[in-house]
Formats: C-alpha cells, sequence, structure tokens
C-alpha cells in the first residue's frame, strides 16, 4: 500500500482518503465483535469500556458487528424462502444486523451520559465496489466522521457494511468489520486499533481445537497474515494487511477481562527459525479440471472469469502434461463454492476439457513461523508427522513464512493437535540452512 496523492494503493483495492487539515490525535478505534454485543448487559458493558477509553484518550470511533448470531438468524431466514437468494437482497438484509447494534449500543453510551452517534457505513463515507456479499473498499470520505469527533461525539459505525457507487448496499464478506476498523484507523490517522473479540489474544492454535494451545503476547504483521489466511478466524486477511501497511499498532483482546491481548507489530528476522502457529482451515472446498488442453491462455481463461466474480483462489497445482493435456485443481472458501463450480462447469465446456469435480472433505493444515521456508527440515518434520498418522497429502504449497497441506477433513483435528503439540509444546526451533 502507498500513497498517490490521496489515494492508497494495496493488493485488493484502493482507498481514496478526503483529508482535513485537522490532526486526529490521540484517536482510537476500537472494534467490538457479536459476542461482544451479543446481549443487552453485554452492550453496556461495551459502552462502559468505550467510555474508559474516551476519558483517557480524548476521541473514539466504535466498530461493531451484528449481535451474537443474528447474521446466522437472518441467513435461515432468507435460506427459508428461497435456496438461491441474490446475492444484492442478501447485503440489505446482512447490513440490518449491524444497524440494530450500533443504535442500541449508542443509546447504552448516551444512557451513561456522554454524546453519542451511530452511522451506517454509507453514512460514515465508505464506499465500495460492485461486487455484493466479498465488497472491496474503493473509497472514505472521512468528514462526517471528523466533524462528530470535533463535535465531542463517540462515533459508533457499523462494520462490515458500505455502499456501491450505483448506491446499493454491500458487504464486504466474512470478517468484515475487522477491515472496517482498521480502514477507518488508516483513514482518520488513529493512533491505535484494538479489536475486542471472545478470545483473549492469539493463541498458537484454536484453543477450542488443541487444548494445549498458548497465547501469544506478539506476533508480527507477516505471521499473523498468514495465520489470518490459513483459518485463524481471530482477524480477516485484509484488516491485517490494511495494518502492516500503515504500520498501525494492533492489539487483539478480551472484551470480557481487563488484561493485555496480543499485539501484532512488526518485527526483524531472526536467527533461528521458530515455528508460531498452526492452522487448520475447514472452510475450503477443492475443485479439480480433468484433462485440460496444453496450450498458451488456459490458465488466464480459467483463474480471469474466476477473478471477475470476485471469488478468491487459494492453493493451485497443475500436472505434468501428458498428452498434450493437464490436471488442474485449486482450492476456494466453500461459501464460494457454487458460484465458482458453475463458472468452472461453463468454462471447460467453452475449452474443452473432459470434466470438473469438487471434494468439499477437504481441510488446510498449516505451520507458520517467520522463513520457515528457508529451514532445514521444517517440512521434513511435518511430513514425517503426517506419515506416523497415515494421512495422505493431496496438495502442498509453501511461502517465506508457511507450509501448508491439503488433507481428508476427517483427519483435521487429530492431525492438528499432533502437529502443534511436536512443534509448539515441544519449542522445537528449527536451524535455518547456511
Amino acid at each position: 500500500m502507498f500513497y498517490n496523492g490521496n489515494c492508497l494503493y494495496t493488493d485488493y483495492y484502493c482507498v481514496f482518503i478526503a483529508y482535513t487539515e485537522v490532526e486526529m490525535n490521540k484517536l482510537t478505534v476500537q472494534k467490538y465483535g457479536g459476542t461482544s454485543v451479543g446481549s443487552i448487559e453485554r452492550i453496556r458493558r461495551v459502552a462502559r469500556k468505550i467510555i474508559e477509553t474516551k476519558e483517557e484518550f480524548g476521541q473514539v470511533v466504535a466498530v461493531v458487528s451484528a449481535m451474537g448470531d443474528s447474521t446466522d438468524r437472518l441467513v435461515e431466514m432468507a435460506h427459508s424462502i428461497t435456496d438461491k437468494p441474490s446475492e444484492r437482497e442478501m447485503d440489505m438484509l446482512l447490513s440490518t444486523g449491524e444497524m440494530v447494534s450500533i443504535s442500541l449500543l449508542s443509546m447504552a453510551i448516551e444512557a451513561e451520559g456522554y454524546e453519542a452517534v451511530s452511522l451506517t457505513g454509507p453514512q460514515s463515507g465508505i464506499i465500495t465496489d460492485l461486487h455484493h456479499k466479498n465488497a472491496r473498499i474503493l473509497d472514505i470520505d472521512t468528514k462526517r466522521i471528523k466533524n462528530e469527533l470535533e463535535s465531542g461525539r463517540i462515533v459508533v459505525v457499523a462494520g462490515f457494511q458500505g455502499i456501491t457507487e450505483k448506491r446499493d448496499i454491500s458487504t464486504l464478506g466474512r470478517g468484515g468489520s475487522d477491515t472496517t476498523a482498521v480502514a477507518l484507523a488508516a483513514a482518520l490517522k488513529a493512533e491505535k486499533c484494538e479489536i475486542y473479540t471472545d478470545v483473549d489474544g492469539i493463541y498458537t492454535s484454536d484453543p477450542r481445537k488443541v487444548k494445549n494451545a498458548k497465547k501469544l503476547d506478539v506476533i508480527s504483521y507477516d505471521e499473523m497474515l498468514e495465520l489470518a489466511f490459513l483459518g485463524a478466524q481471530v482477524l480477516h486477511p485484509r484488516s491485517v494487511e490494511l495494518a502492516r501497511k500503515f504500520n498501525i499498532p494492533l492489539e487483539v483482546k478480551s472484551s470480557f477481562e481487563d488484561k493485555p491481548g496480543t499485539r501484532i507489530v512488526e518485527v526483524e528476522q531472526v536467527e533461528k527459525v521458530v515455528v508460531r502457529g498452526v492452522s487448520l482451515d475447514e472452510d475450503i472446498a477443492k475443485i479439480s479440471i480433468m484433462e485440460v488442453p496444453d496450450r498458451p491462455g488456459i490458465a488466464f481463461r480459467l483463474f480471469s472469469e474466476l477473478a471477475g466474480e470476485s471469488i478468491p483462489i487459494d492453493m493451485i497445482i497443475q500436472n505434468i502434461s501428458r498428452d498434450n493435456v493437464n490436471d488442474v485443481s485449486f482450492t476456494v472458501k466453500r461459501d464460494r463454492l457454487d458460484k465458482a463450480l458453475s463458472i468452472i462447469r461453463r468454462v471447460a465446456v467453452e475449452i474443452d476439457a473432459r470434466e470438473v469435480s469438487f471434494d468439499d472433505a477437504v481441510c488446510k493444515l498449516s505451520i507458520v513461523g517467520t522463513g520457515i521456508a528457508n529451514s532445514v527440515d521444517a517440512a521434513s518434520n511435518l511430513f514425517e508427522s503426517l506419515f506416523e498418522l497415515g494421512v495422505n497429502i493431496q496438495m502442498i504449497s509453501t511461502s517465506d513464512i508457511k507450509i501448508s497441506c491439503i488433507i481428508d477433513k476427517a483427519s483435521g483435528k487429530e492431525v492438528l493437535s499432533h502437529i502443534h503439540d511436536r512443534f509448539i509444546l515441544n519449542d522445537i526451533i528449527i536451524e535455518k540452512k547456511k
């Protein structure tokens, strides 16, 4: 991400900031997840926490998700009417959840004797592209928020939502409230951004699945970004990338306990490689296209069609060409499977591929640590563990700080605990290649 005039570019989108000359000193942006505002008593608790922050720092913008499982209930209602509700109408429906939260939270703050104003995503100046259910932020006009802050009010913003250039309500996809919070922190030049949730920080693995998971006091932006991409559900990947590019101090904390959380910061490369986290993403599916003609432009044709519909692709494997055809496999998020299949099946016919198959009974296991790809034996330790458990590897992907494997979903949780205990509990330090 970088400045170009008044434009902030990222790998994902461009955020245009409408600046004023007023410096937003001592501004804190806080985000509260659905469990944090899941009841009236919890909303009152959040209101008091926000007020304490205002007393200490002077200005607060609170970004809020829908209450508890209200989003799930709205989805259920939609699917009770039709199996395939339109994405535009789903955005209209789901955006109402955050509107309830921000109104109630603002009332709770005012009941404590402080001025507050609730703003929807559109009222907050958040403009997105046209991709419903997974929109990207194009523009943030901060004028309204700054005016409210300068008037002494606490600003409560609906997370997860914005408005398209066609004036339709849009939503940012799962975890979109995190992205709203960090994007606003960047746009407003906030001093820090705090993410309040039902856990007290970032753990070496999901504590709901691994009983021996350890809480981390600090983790690097890059390591957190990989964990977020790999299925850790505490933070959305886009929010971490924004925080890293702007160097925004980011901390994940508990809504229910007053104690330090996990700080996400920039750290220098270390000489020893340590596995910092082990993740399991069960929210994926694998799509395979068999006997794809081996000629230039075919891969572009396949994946540009998916990109045009804003369907992110993760791991991709193409086998060695035989008889001028290849088999191609890739993974997508489970909630994008149906749309991805409809596109790929159409394209497969057009390019004369033999067939398309899918498997939604898979998961992705990953180990994460800065410099892990340059270690001597990180992969061998991982693969040895999978061999000992009798687990077959379907796909492999690596980067500088992670190794990921696609395996059968039925084995996922057992493998997760085994790998975690081997690398984390035993504090395995892996020598780097000389």
